[in-house]
């Protein structure tokens, strides 16, 4: 029998090789064959890319739109009879600012929308609570309350013009009665929402109906009533519309009742900006609201 031996002249190397490969189909992985695979540090594809600030992106949109608007009216695809330009409401805006019609009619409805939401956020979350924390307040109240939210808010401005007259408390009542609607969905939903493992986990600590309403169900309902503010923002807003063009003398809607009847839409266009512009910083209020409220409850922001 033969036995073959290694040459004393063949050098054998022991010393790891590096390599990259592919191991369990991640790339990126550097493998030793002495000492095991060995993680390097993987750099996301995102963060290559060219990545433009967060404002610029947010405001690139109505930035082509208003660009569109004007070169369809520069084109005279739109005309002034139709949709004043860009131009146009921009000076028209300028004009109701100087002579302090514009600054008192966003007075009036600010006014008129902050009375409202007030009510409605009083009225909405009580019978949230009432609803959401006891079985008999649900069946106290929330039939009643789903029923209610069926009839559109704007049918009911006649009788309320009957019962109230024609001064502030109609219009008032019926942003107060939109407010309350959204409110109500939203905090019930979050209340009968909250885990109920939680709940367990509470009293095996020994926390009274008090506790756990107070460290357990209300902390758990917060995002939900967030959600809700958001949606009775943009209602209160819809409500006021609505409202300040029902024998209003004063307010955003008022000029555009008269605006309507001259024909003039650069004064309209410049009262639904407004609006829109006040719907938006009362969104932002509230998401920065949101964001200081919740800060213990991470969520996913987008990739």
């Amino acid at each position: 029998m033969s036995v073959s031996h290694a040459s004393p002249h063949a050098s054998t190397d022991i010393s790891p090789i590096s390599r990259t490969s592919t191991v369990d189909g991640v790339p990126g992985l550097s493998v030793d064959p002495g000492l095991g695979p060995e993680l390097e540090t993987l750099v996301p594809s995102s963060s290559r890319r060219t990545r433009f600030p967060r404002w610029l992106r947010r405001i690139s949109g109505p930035v082509l739109l208003l660009a569109l608007w004007q070169l369809l009216s520069a084109t005279g695809v739109l005309t002034g009879d139709v949709l004043a330009s860009p131009g146009t409401i921009t000076r028209v805006a300028g004009d109701l600012i100087r002579d302090g019609s514009l600054p008192s009619a966003m007075g009036v409805s600010l006014q008129r929308v902050a009375a409202g939401l007030l009510f409605g956020i009083a009225a909405g979350t009580a019978l949230a609570l009432v609803s959401g924390l006891f079985r008999v307040g649900e069946d106290l109240v929330d039939a009643g309350v789903q029923m209610l939210r069926t009839v559109p808010f704007v049918g009911l401005i006649p009788l309320f013009i009957i019962w109230f007259g024609i001064g502030e408390t109609p219009k008032i009542a019926i942003i107060a009665l939109g407010v309350s609607f959204p409110l109500y969905l939203n905090v019930y939903a979050g209340i009968r929402g909250v885990d109920a493992q939680l709940i367990e986990a509470g009293e095996s600590l020994g926390l009274s109906r008090w506790g756990l309403v107070r460290h357990v169900v209300l902390p758990g309902a917060l995002p939900g009533a967030m959600t809700g503010l958001r949606y009775s923002l943009g209602i209160a807003w819809l409500a006021l519309v609505f409202a300040e063009q029902v024998n209003a003398d004063s307010g955003i809607g008022f000029l555009m009742v008269q605006a309507r009847d001259f024909l003039r839409t650069d004064v309209i266009v410049v009262c639904l900006i407004v609006y829109a512009f006040l719907g938006l910083v009362a969104d932002l209020v509230v998401r920065t609201l949101e964001r200081l409220l919740l800060q213990w409850r991470p969520t996913f922001t987008g990739r």
